[in-house]
């Protein structure tokens, strides 16, 4: 009972971890992998043979294919029959998109026929000028009932077939799945066929159906109404000043084109110098300015009260150096979760004998930097308690000098009554975010309060003691004498003369930039490309777009020159939804690959790991993608996670702890028959693939299944084949399937859209699987063979 007890301490653990996130899976499967072998539960050879099993090396050698198949350009093929056969049809889009998606997911990577089709649909959308919204979840749905039909069609469908040959039982062949998992996909169908319209949001109509690529996606995005025009005039303080040193960007605005005299330059640089006269096409909201010149208005009237920084008895000076293996290192500072960590201010950091004191947002911390503190009394000692730093000491106010050399203002201002400020919550200012003035205190009904909280707002006769650099009260001063101008002159209508395009694209799903901010991304420098829309959850982003943490599901709106949004579509983070690029031209050499691993499996002259290994490297040969891409396109995460997890299910065997869960199920539903423990036992995983990822449930209910169906003397094959069906079916919610998270942002979907169409096709699913399993796959005696 010891083991047995051991083993499921290890298995919950394991499913917290996954619940909370608060590993990446892949870690936590590797853990559970040593855990297992320091506990003698497996033998070393066992904790080790998940990444030789036949189920693993099939699922990366399908990355591959399915990559292959992705960048030789099938999706236009495609796309173009599909409109030929449905016609401008909702209905007949609906059922040709779920079929073309399912058939191909029958066979590939259930990601990548989503990946593949996304930018298909897109372009049939605009062409039938139906909304996205109608056509793109029935897109991820379709993969997902694809997914279903095959044995390799999806990883739960691998592993089951895995486990039974391991136990030496009756093991499903490729198209074993096809007669229940069709069923199920064209029952899905035909309910989205006949239901699609109530269920499924009607959003992005207009423009999006009636005009071109280009212009339906600035209308789509609402660009017109956030772009204007703003000057510098004739003596202007910002002459001279490169774009960086302006601040204009740090206003939450994109500089889109500079007008200077017959000039045009095109998304300048951050180190474009500004002259006298130029105009800026400005993308981002107005008021953002005009808030910075109520602030203005009320620093000129405040009082300047200090030239340094203030060292009194409530304020200290702390400096603290980031540790070796510190979660900061790589993450530029976090101002606020700083602030309410250790009740300070970030002044600056220091590295080697450089002070960095601007941009902080967007520098990326080494270890051995030091973050100046100006905090209370208590900072110093919050900061030591942060594992992050591994020094922690409080400066005088020489050390503060010879090291820093600040060269700071204090200024004090009242609030005054109907001030835009009232209200407002100081971090969320553009005098905080963008010129890095610090609040130190808020005197309130006669009490004074020292570094208040980011979320404190502001109320009617506040007096505020703000402090800054001179340099930042010079930008503030500048900023403010810039002129909006109400019409865009000709020359800067950029987009009109196709000098400037648009593209929209997502970020892939093995993206490495999802949690990066636009800002450290660096589309400027690194791609010559603006961000200048995100689209999230069913709202648009129009502002402070460079301190965005960009999310998978997110849409992205980016404006450059054609060769430029070119170069961005070949960098495999991002999916374009409106391509620019043509694939390779080898779509028949891969399409005669992939049907060349379906016709050795089904002949039964290989099995379908070899098969699928030697169709990966025939991709690779016949230079349908090249072998750096080939290692991109696995999923390192899944295939870690399968084989880590593995070794869990044999311990759950060995130790008697499946059979221990089965005879728990069996107990609780044995009495009403076999069929319910298998309705019990699906009903249990569909329920667990919204917090579990779906190759880990599998691994882990196969051996409760096996156990199971010994206890009720059945063959396992028919339970085995409902809890694939029910892992499979993960429809409920955008996080329990990638595809679903991918066509999240372009189809401008809410949490709710998934849950509203999720559910009835998951209920649906049900009924059709408990009805056709016992035409199919009837129960036999646990001698037989299904």
């Amino acid at each position: 009972m010891f083991d047995i007890a051991l083993v499921i301490t290890i298995l919950v653990i394991a499913l917290v971890l996954f619940v909370t996130e608060a590993l990446r899976m892949d870690i936590v499967a590797l853990l559970v992998v040593g855990a297992l072998t320091i506990t003698g539960l497996v033998t070393p050879a066992e904790a080790v043979a998940g990444f030789s099993n036949e189920a693993v090396i099939t699922l990366w050698a399908m990355f591959i294919i399915s990559e292959g198949l992705l960048r030789t350009g099938a999706g236009d093929l495609i796309g173009r029959y599909m409109l030929r056969i449905s016609g401008r049809n909702e209905a007949a889009l609906v059922a040709v998109i779920m079929l073309a998606s399912g058939g191909l997911s029958a066979f590939m990577n259930n990601i990548g026929v989503a990946v593949l089709m996304l930018p298909v649909v897109m372009g049939l959308a605009r062409r039938a000028r139906v909304p996205p919204s109608r056509l793109l979840m029935p897109l991820s749905f379709g993969c997902l009932l694809g997914g279903l039909t095959t044995q390799i069609g999806t990883p739960p469908n691998l592993l089951v077939s895995a486990a039974l040959a391991e136990q030496g039982a009756h093991s499903f062949k490729l198209f074993d799945f096809l007669p229940v998992g069709g069923a199920a996909m064209l029952a899905g169908v035909l309910f989205f066929v006949l239901f699609s319209r109530r269920l499924l949001p009607t959003r992005a109509v207009g423009e999006f159906a009636r005009t071109p690529s280009q212009r339906n996606l600035r209308a789509l995005y609402g660009l017109r109404e956030f772009m204007f025009t703003v000057s510098l005039n004739s003596g202007s303080k910002l002459a001279g000043r490169t774009l960086a040193d302006s601040r204009i960007a740090a206003l939450g605005l994109v500089i889109i084109a500079i007008e200077r005299g017959r000039r045009i330059i095109r998304l300048p640089s951050r180190q474009t110098v500004l002259k006298e006269g130029d105009r800026l096409l400005v993308q981002g909201r107005r008021d953002n300015i005009e808030e910075l010149r109520a602030w203005q208005a009320g620093i000129e009237k405040g009082e300047l009260l200090a030239a340094n920084l203030p060292m009194t008895e409530h304020l200290r000076m702390v400096e603290a150096r980031v540790a070796q293996g510190s979660t900061l290192i790589q993450n530029p500072v976090n101002r606020q979760e700083m602030q309410v960590k250790t009740r300070g201010l970030v002044i600056a950091v220091r590295r080697g004998g450089r002070v960095e004191r601007a941009g902080l947002d967007r520098l990326p911390l080494r270890a051995g930097d030091y973050l100046l503190l100006q905090g209370l009394v208590d900072t110093a000692d919050l900061a030591r308690g942060l594992e992050g730093f591994d020094e922690v000491v409080e400066l005088d106010e020489a050390a503060v000098e010879q090291l820093y050399r600040p060269d700071e203002r204090v200024i004090s201002l009242r609030v005054a009554a109907g001030s835009p400020l009232v209200g407002a919550a100081y971090a969320r200012t553009r005098l905080a975010e963008a010129l890095q003035f610090r609040l130190l205190a808020i005197s309130r009904d006669e009490e004074v309060r020292f570094i208040p909280g980011p979320d404190e707002v502001f109320q009617e006769d506040d007096r505020l003691l703000l402090q800054t650099r001179r340099a930042d009260l010079e930008t503030l001063r500048a900023v403010q004498e810039l002129r909006i101008e109400e019409e865009m002159t000709p020359a800067l209508n950029l987009y009109a003369s196709e000098r400037l395009a648009t593209e929209e694209v997502t970020l892939a799903p093995l993206s490495r930039l999802a949690g990066r901010t636009a800002g450290e991304i660096g589309f400027n420098q690194k791609y010559g490309l603006e961000l200048v829309a995100v689209r999230r959850a069913g709202k648009t982003l129009h502002t402070d777009l460079q301190t965005q943490r960009l999310n998978f599901g997110d849409a992205l709106l980016l404006v450059g020159p054609r060769d430029n949004l070119r170069r961005l579509a070949n960098d495999p983070s991002f999916i374009e939804v409106t391509p620019f690029v043509p694939r390779r031209p080898r779509k028949r050499y891969a399409g005669l690959v992939m049907i060349g691993v379906v016709g050795a499996v089904l002949s039964g002259w290989l099995p379908i790991s070899i098969a699928a290994l030697i169709g990966a490297t025939l991709m690779v040969l016949i230079r349908c993608l090249s072998m750096e891409d080939a290692y991109r396109a696995i999923d390192w995460r899944a295939v870690f996670l399968v084989a880590g997890m593995l070794p869990l299910g044999v311990a759950l065997d060995n130790t008697g702890a499946a059979r221990l869960l089965a005879s728990t199920a069996v107990d609780l539903l044995g009495n009403l028959g076999p069929w319910y423990v298998i309705g019990g036992l699906y009903l249990v995983t569909a329920l667990a693939t919204m917090i579990v990822p779906t190759a880990a449930l599998v691994v882990l209910m196969s051996p409760v299944v096996l156990s199971a169906s010994a206890s009720l003397g059945i063959a396992p094959t028919t339970a085995m084949m409902a809890v694939a069906m029910a892992a499979s079916a993960s429809f409920t919610s955008p996080i329990s399937h990638p595809a679903n998270i991918l066509i999240m942002g372009p189809g401008n979907y809410r949490f709710t859209d998934y849950i509203r169409a999720g559910v009835p096709l998951t209920l649906l699913v049900f009924i059709v699987v408990m009805l056709t399993l016992p035409v199919f796959w009837p129960l036999q005696p646990a001698t037989g063979s299904g």
